[in-house]
């Protein structure tokens, strides 16, 4: 059977070019980074510069680079290290994000008696600029922590304008980056974000690696305690492979940025244009035809005798999609962006989610495949 891969949300096959930059550390130059002999050294000089290839395409220094075991590692380190290190007493968040930041504000509530003010969100899934503002009008030091991208509906935060609006406030803005890091560009100079982070699996690299990207007047303390590693900001032996696949992976998606851009948009609008002629009474969740990450579309599908079981039935005719964030997987309860915004509990929700490795033929194959299973059983009020 053909199985076509449509939940790059979740993570994304690994680009043959990224493989083969990683094989000769992984044959060959097996040295520890933190040795000072051949070995060591050259291992070293290899993670610096794909620090630095990094550093490049985000107009960063390299010292502004730390690299982690990927996205989840990088948001909990920037939350918590700017309550205990950075005096934060405030923070000012969405219950739209990942878990990575829900979890971790909620953990910093519990144990330092931070104080956090959690923004509203229209029935599209856009915030309130103005309520954000407002927020920030405040005595205590605040962090603001938005995602730029929702993993699950795909919105769009407007990062430059939130973070003109922190600085202008002397509040800290982190911001998850991960769906967005190699799928936008993004320039470190003109947004002023202190906090960004990056998982490489999310845009053809490998799982375990990512990075924190940390203003450099910001000193904090170490998340991971142990050794000296990433100048002292994660002990640790490095993860010597993922870091040379994230460098290339990253290098590859700046170099074929606007050719896939311009793929990947034609193949979510294709969905959504053949979605909305042939099946009625479908609509998509957040605000899918306007500011939206373009590799993400969450479809909501009229109730139907068999829409409990769609994800299953998909999965039985090879076509592989989620029902909200790969995180929550697993578990029994419902996606919590989709409940935040109060989406009918009697459809079915489906995230389809692309990548440059996905055609025209897999969308039609999935549309037609759609149609096949609840099509002929809708339920009609």
């Amino acid at each position: 059977m053909e199985r076509i891969y449509l939940d790059n949300a979740a993570t994304t096959a690994l680009d043959p070019e990224v493989l083969d930059a990683m094989l000769p550390l992984m044959r060959d130059d097996f040295g520890n980074p933190s040795s000072t002999h051949h070995f060591g050294r050259k291992t070293r000089s290899a993670i610096e510069t794909a620090r630095k290839t990094i550093a490049n395409l985000l107009n960063a220094s390299p010292g502004e680079i730390i690299f982690t075991s990927g996205g989840t590692e990088a948001d909990n380190t920037a939350i918590i290290r700017s309550v205990i290190d950075l005096g934060v007493r405030h923070i000012v968040s969405s219950p739209l994000e990942h878990h990575a930041v829900l979890h971790t504000i909620e953990e910093a509530e519990k144990q330092y008696g931070v104080r956090v003010t959690w923004l509203d969100a229209n029935s599209n899934g856009h915030l309130d600029l103005t309520q954000i503002e407002q927020s920030l009008k405040t005595n205590d030091k605040t962090l603001v922590s938005l995602m730029h991208a929702n993993n699950e509906i795909g919105n769009l935060l407007p990062i430059q304008k939130v973070a003109d609006m922190c600085k202008a406030n002397n509040a800290l803005f982190h911001s998850d980056t991960v769906q967005t890091m190699g799928h936008y560009s993004i320039d470190t100079k003109m947004i002023a974000a202190d906090f960004l982070a990056c998982g490489a699996h999310k845009f053809h690299g490998p799982k375990g690696a990512g990075f924190l990207f940390k203003r450099e007047n910001l000193k904090t303390h170490p998340f991971i305690q142990g050794g000296a590693q990433e100048r002292g900001y994660r002990g640790g032996t490095e993860n010597l492979y993922g870091i040379i696949g994230l460098a290339k992976a990253f290098e590859i998606a700046h170099r074929d940025m606007q050719k896939h851009r311009e793929h990947v948009s034609g193949l979510k609008k294709r969905m959504i244009e053949r979605f909305k002629s042939e099946i009625p009474g479908v609509s998509f969740n957040g605000d899918a035809e306007g500011e939206s990450l373009y590799t993400v579309l969450n479809v909501s599908f009229p109730a139907s005798d068999n829409g409990e079981m769609l994800l299953f039935s998909l999965d039985i005719a090879g076509i592989a999609a989620s029902g909200g964030s790969a995180c929550s997987s697993g578990s029994n309860k419902g996606s919590h962006v989709l409940g935040a915004l109060n989406v009918d509990p009697k459809r079915t929700n489906v995230r389809f989610s692309f990548s440059k490795y996905t055609s025209t033929s897999d969308i039609d194959k999935a549309v037609d495949a759609v149609k096949r299973l609840i099509g002929q059983s809708l339920v009609h009020s």
